[in-house]
């Protein structure tokens, strides 16, 4: 078993301040694998005045030196490609198969950088300046499900904005962290500008959420965990980016292709073992066509090949914890319990499994909207399909959440689909199974989050807005570009 037992600040690894360890556990095996260090409050003291001594220089670099330095860390990202793929498998249970999962990130990094070369830092209204500045010293606090795409997506646009940061992972995927700290040592990253805390939640995450040399904190994860966050970075008053929990509905209206809408609504619900945030977990489908489209549900739920994540065949791999099965466990029995019919799945392991934290790809029907399996996220691969009678209704149940993250709307009619899209509220709505855009804005309503990533809503989440007054536009000594 390995042990890393490092943490990386100021462009150097270094023993954290405590003697403590973690074990990794491979979800595949439910056996530890490796073990990793833990950092203690100290170490994130030590982080965060790198990261300041670090920003004095690095908040004045030229766009085109930053341009420079993402494509210095997308080279050698691409290196280790293949790497990533095989430690992500490894601690998280994501098939070597979901290529997103890698090559994602190369696509959010490409966005990150054109945009840089043409965003406005500076504008005019008037006899006034407007000027975008980076926000300081930011603490990324990442989850397990995305473990390398979300990291990635929330330092680059802070090394984009000419900010530093401190990173810090789940306790699940700590060594896809430690792989990319690589990266961005090997891509020259200046020391400080990025660096890297190993440890728990409830210790090191919040004294970065709480530090007051600390100037934005962006996290991704529950919303019981980003509730803490907030409360840890409101007593310094400093910025939050909060993406949190999600229960999306995906509307199928009346004049749907139902087998088209049944089947992509299994494979975006069930991808990653159902562990995303966005997962379309409810299906609201008029009462009389539910009984058509359950088939489809059924069938294409079958189509999965449950198995090691390092299989190229394989497209599910396990829960990513002992926790986390129990977890969806417990709601399945729950749907049971309070009257919904099982269509597909149902408790434990799928046949032939005797260990690993593997899920049966379970569908409900006849699922009220007050049900457990309705209303909370499972992360896990269980769809719950609820029938209405009008759009008015559906359009009710579907906001009838205290999450908001994303949405899904199925139907011919694009003018009504447009209609129905308009009035879910999230922060994001497809239509038809449309494909989202990296330069598009992702974030939530309600209990799903504040604020936005990606693109130049992504970008300006580390940048302060300053009015400089008094410079008319005929003034000597200005930029051109002013």
């Amino acid at each position: 078993m390995t042990h890393y037992g490092q943490i990386y600040i100021d462009g150097a690894w270094v023993d954290p301040s405590t003697d403590a360890t973690r074990a990794v556990i491979d979800p595949t095996t439910e056996a530890a694998f490796a073990s990793v260090g833990q950092a203690g409050v100290a170490d994130v003291d030590r982080a965060v005045a790198a990261a300041r001594r670090a920003f004095v220089g690095f908040s004045q670099t030229s766009v085109a030196d930053r341009v420079a330095l993402i494509d210095s860390i997308i080279a050698a990202y691409k290196a280790r490609a293949a790497e990533f793929a095989d430690v992500i498998a490894r601690e998280v249970g994501v098939p070597v198969s979901f290529a997103a999962q890698v090559n994602g990130p190369v696509g959010h990094m490409e966005v990150a950088r054109d945009l840089l070369k043409s965003y406005a830092f500076e504008s005019r209204m008037g006899d006034t300046i407007i000027r975008r500045e980076p926000i300081g010293v930011c603490a990324l606090i990442s989850p397990w499900n995305w473990p390398i795409q979300t990291s990635v997506i929330k330092l680059i646009y802070a090394i984009a904005g000419g900010c530093t940061s401190i990173l810090k992972p789940s306790d699940a995927s700590p060594l896809s962290a430690i792989l990319l700290a690589k990266v961005l040592h090997e891509a020259g990253v200046p020391a400080g500008v990025f660096n890297l805390i190993i440890g728990r939640g409830r210790v090191v995450g919040e004294a970065m959420a709480a530090h007051p040399g600390v100037d934005m904190v962006s996290f991704t994860g529950s919303t019981g965990a980003g509730v803490k966050v907030g409360e840890a970075a409101a007593r310094s008053i400093k910025r939050t980016c909060l993406e949190l929990g999600g229960k999306s509905a995906n509307v199928v209206l009346p004049d749907a292709d139902l087998e088209k809408a049944a089947r992509w609504n299994i494979q975006r619900c069930f991808m990653n073992t159902g562990q995303s945030c966005h997962a379309p977990s409810r299906m609201i489908v008029h009462e009389d066509q539910v009984e058509a489209v359950l088939p489809f549900l059924a069938d294409e739920a079958a189509r999965f090949v449950i198995g090691d994540p390092r299989d190229p065949a394989t497209t599910m791999g396990p829960a990513v914890s002992e926790g986390q099965f129990a977890t969806v466990q417990r709601y399945i029995q729950s749907g049971i319990d309070q009257g919904a019919r099982l269509v597909c799945g149902g408790l434990g392991r799928p046949e032939g499994f005797e260990r690993g934290y593997f899920l049966r790809p379970t569908v409900f029907a006849d699922v009220r909207p007050d049900m457990a399996i309705a209303t909370e996220e499972i992360f896990g691969p269980v769809l719950a399909v609820i029938p209405y009678r009008t759009e008015d209704e559906a359009v009710q149940i579907a906001n009838d959440s205290i999450f908001g993250l994303g949405g899904y709307v199925f139907g011919t009619d694009r003018a009504r689909g447009y209609r129905v899209a308009s009035q879910i509220a999230a922060g994001r709505v497809c239509f038809n199974g449309a494909a989202t855009n990296s330069l598009t804005p992702m974030g939530g309503y309600k209990q799903s989050g504040i604020g936005r990533s990606m693109g130049v809503f992504g970008l300006e989440e580390y940048l302060e807005v300053k009015s400089v007054y008094g410079f008319a536009p005929e003034a000597a000594g200005l930029p051109e570009h002013v």
